[in-house]
């Protein structure tokens, strides 16, 4: 036997506390009748047997309670295996984490507004595998593809700038990365969403995203930031906050390139598009371009369907329900007055 809803059993306090509130308010009417009469004349005046209805009700309703309580944490017991398949698509989120996303044109920053944007996804998502690669100078996996979506968040809370020990930006190598991803996947179709201000100082992405037409994935990429551009903040040693600068001493800008961002989506047939304020993109992605797709299966495993008892204690809460109601709509017949 066990409890789906287990913590509802919390719910027993409260019915000490009505068997509290019972017993206070009795020991209360007792001592109003008290100063009414004595107890003698109250003997005649109130029957005996209707004392032991009012206590009899009030048992029943602790008895109703204590029932429906029971009913609420759906007790089951036995089983049956049940076959449960998993059915969706695989997309690989590349994440760029170079110095440039630290630039606040997209507030808190841009990387930051990248994971909430993520975070944000995964609640969408049905049943699809996705995983998390983050790119810099050099890129590297964060997490494989899954349908853990707990495990997931947990790896992207960890994404930060540190992630990836070469600095730079070399857009080339997440793309690679991310296709590599797909090694062990026969899927019809797959898919990686680039998140990125486009800036790119090494390598050749559009080199990659036609190996990634070759291997029928499609790459859909997200420019975050500004045309205009803005400065990149960073903490010097000491803990305090200045902008980057180059070799020379100058103040580093970084600009949003969005023709380069366009190519790449445009080489696997894929979308670009650029994250606002409203609308991040991801959603826009996924609603738009890739939940039409032929969800395929990945996944079936046997798992134990336990069968629903929650019926048969909100039966026995119903009928004492009843069984007080009659109570006091016929007290004659529980009830026998001596005569005289």
């Amino acid at each position: 036997m066990r409890f789906a809803n287990l913590y509802m059993l919390n719910g027993l306090w409260l019915l000490i506390v009505m068997g509290v509130l019972f017993w206070y308010f009795g020991k209360k009417y007792r001592m109003v009748l008290a100063k009414f009469a004595q107890s003698d004349l109250l003997k005649h005046l109130i029957p005996s047997a209707l004392t032991g209805l009012r206590r009899t009700s009030m048992f029943v309703l602790l008895l109703v309670l204590f029932f429906s309580i029971l009913a609420l944490t759906r007790p089951q017991w036995g089983f049956s295996w049940e076959k449960i398949k998993r059915q969706g698509l695989d997309i690989v989120l590349v994440v760029d984490v170079s110095k440039s996303m630290l630039s606040q044109d997209v507030k808190p920053n841009r990387l930051e507004r990248t994971k909430l944007a993520i975070r944000d996804l995964l609640t969408n998502l049905k049943g699809d595998r996705v995983g998390l690669v983050a790119f810099a100078g050099g890129a590297i996996p964060i997490c494989p593809l899954t349908v853990d979506y707990g495990g997931f968040v947990m790896a992207l809370n960890n994404l930060n700038f540190d992630v990836v020990s070469r600095g730079g930006t070399n857009l080339e190598r997440g793309i690679d990365e991310a296709i590599k991803g797909y090694a062990q996947s026969n899927r019809k179709y797959k898919a990686i969403i680039v998140i990125t201000d486009g800036e790119n100082w090494d390598g050749d992405p559009l080199k990659s995203a036609k190996d990634a037409k070759e291997l029928g994935i499609k790459i859909f990429t997200i420019g975050i930031g500004t045309r205009e551009g803005d400065l990149i903040p960073v903490k010097t040693e000491e803990g305090d906050q200045e902008f980057l600068k180059d070799k020379d001493g100058n103040f580093v800008k970084t600009h949003l390139n969005e023709n380069l961002l366009e190519n790449i989506a445009a080489i696997t047939q894929g979308a670009y598009v650029k994250a606002s304020g409203t609308e991040f993109g991801l959603n826009l992605i996924y609603d738009k371009y890739l939940f039409g797709w032929e969800k395929q299966e990945f996944e079936t495993k046997l798992e134990k369907k336990y069968f629903e008892r929650f019926q048969i204690p909100l039966a026995l809460a119903v009928i004492f329900l009843i069984f007080d109601t009659i109570l006091w709509i016929a007290p004659g017949r529980f009830m026998k007055t001596k005569r005289n």
